[in-house]
């Protein structure tokens, strides 16, 4: 079993997403300064870029995860798999743009943006631009290219802050329209950068290809749909459900605190862009199986240490956000949690896509997708965007649980089940005395951070005596032997 190629790739993969979440953070306390959480911009920003999400999905139809496993499969050329998926998807975003510009007046009223038409037809723009060149970044993994994908993603989150602070610092901006402008200059800017790929399109387009591609990924749409729904739907949802008249205030926060918890999507999102393709060239492998369990292993190990770093130094990232943002806060624990069953689904979904049976992931996120809108529905209404965390949280744990349990009698793997769940009673036992300490326990704060830091540095000795050695690091680990 050989995993390096897939740190190798997680590492620099990794990397970017980690600097660039990092960079993009900045825009954040940015953000919440300049637009007050009782003004409601920043719920603006926070309920568009909900449908965004959603259009993102609906727009790549499942080609991204189509193109790895027709350009792995025997009989298919990569090139001719890669042009098709491009001309598809290419084509089909500019029919969505045509049409949004057709019907925006009565599109942007539809969604509760009638008096500003201009960011639907702005925003609607970038997602159509993003849905093209989701193939082309999907190329550069197969072509095991993390370094140019690595850099234009970069390069992005650069332009998007130096515009960013151009406008709201240099010119006192307090608006959420320059924002997707600035998003819409960015996301066409980097498009330039793709021209080498885009001369794959001379390779023609394949329609009985593109018929196979589309049986196999329209069930990953309805995934898709159903995962994004999952992290989005309550953003899209709040505003028709709760009718409080601090509905903006309270969107405004949920959307806030929620970037502090993206710290575990990107940790997620990292470990997807060279898994996919990892395990799909791995399929015909014999240690394919074992490879897996070691790999989900692994990731829940990290994504565990990752949620106690947040709860540990929350009175330092609390500082992302405005001052006025910080009373939802307490939610945070929890959107990490969702997102840690998220991935833990992410990963359990290859089993299903190896077997090119794709609807029982339509099926799981469906029920997922239903369980989280009938918790908002019901609860909302009374206690606002703290019912939204746990509905993602109760979404993505039942998607997670029924996509095991069948997996295991479609395609078994014997994940080391003991390990992960002594790791994950350590965690849970841990961040209890965090919270204990946060809710009065601890109150001089210099102490509490070094009690928190002993508690990190308790669980990275459990993660070197039980699973990684010091002596098998590379470099320094001839120090440890």
């Amino acid at each position: 079993m050989n995993l390096k190629g897939l740190l190798k790739d997680t590492a620099i993969y990794g990397l970017s997403s980690i600097i660039g979440r990092f960079l993009n953070y900045l825009l954040v306390p940015l953000y919440t300064i300049k637009m007050p959480a009782a003004q409601g911009e920043y719920g603006v920003i926070t309920n568009v870029y909900a449908y965004v999400a959603l259009l993102l999905v609906i727009l790549t139809y499942g080609m991204e995860t189509a193109f790895f496993r027709f350009a792995n499969k025997e009989g298919e050329r990569a090139e001719r798999v890669f042009s098709t998926s491009l001309w598809a998807v290419g084509g089909t975003s500019l029919l969505f743009v045509a049409l949004t510009l057709a019907f925006l007046h009565p599109l942007a009223s539809l969604i509760g943006y009638a008096d500003h038409p201009e960011y639907i037809a702005c925003m609607f723009t970038v997602v159509a631009i993003d849905a093209f060149q989701s193939i082309m970044f999907a190329y550069l993994r197969y072509q095991k290219k993390p370094i140019k994908f690595a850099a234009l993603k970069l390069l992005f989150i650069f332009l998007n802050i130096a515009l960013n602070c151009i406008y709201y610092i240099g010119m006192d901006g307090h608006d959420a329209a320059a924002a997707f402008y600035i998003n819409l200059i960015c996301t066409a800017s980097i498009t330039l950068f793709f021209w080498r790929e885009l001369t794959g399109l001379r390779h023609g387009f394949d329609t009985p290809l593109l018929r196979r591609m589309l049986s196999y990924g329209w069930p990953i749409l309805v995934l898709g749909i159903a995962g994004v729904l999952n992290q989005s739907a309550d953003k899209m949802l709040f505003p028709y459900i709760y009718k409080g008249i601090d509905m903006k205030e309270q969107l405004a926060i949920y959307g806030a605190v929620f970037k502090i918890a993206m710290i575990m999507a990107m940790i997620t999102q990292a470990f997807r862009y060279a898994y996919e393709p990892f395990v799909f060239g791995k399929s015909r492998d014999r240690d394919s199986n074992q490879t897996q369990a070691a790999a989900m292993k692994y990731f829940l190990i990290f994504t565990l240490l990752a949620f106690l770093a947040v709860m540990a130094y929350m009175d330092i990232l609390k500082y992302i956000i405005g001052q006025d943002y910080w009373s939802g806060l307490r939610v945070v624990p929890i959107v990490m949690a969702a997102e840690i069953m998220m991935g833990v689904y992410f990963n359990l979904s290859f089993w299903y896509k190896l077997i090119d049976k794709t609807i029982w992931g339509a099926v799981f996120s469906g029920l997922g997708c239903a369980v989280l809108l009938a918790v908002n529905f019901l609860f909302v209404p009374r206690y606002g965007y703290v019912a939204c965390a746990w509905a993602g949280f109760a979404g993505y744990a039942t998607a997670m649980t029924l996509s095991y349990f069948v997996g295991q009698h479609y395609y078994p793997i014997r994940y080391p089940l003991g390990d992960i769940a002594r790791y994950v009673v350590l965690t849970a036992v841990l961040a209890a005395v965090i919270h204990w300490e946060e809710t009065g326990g601890v109150t001089v704060v210099w102490l509490r951070l070094t009690v928190n830091t002993l508690l990190l540095l308790l669980f990275c000795g459990y993660i070197v005596k039980k699973d990684l050695p010091l002596s098998g690091l590379p470099v320094i680990g001839k120090y440890f032997r």
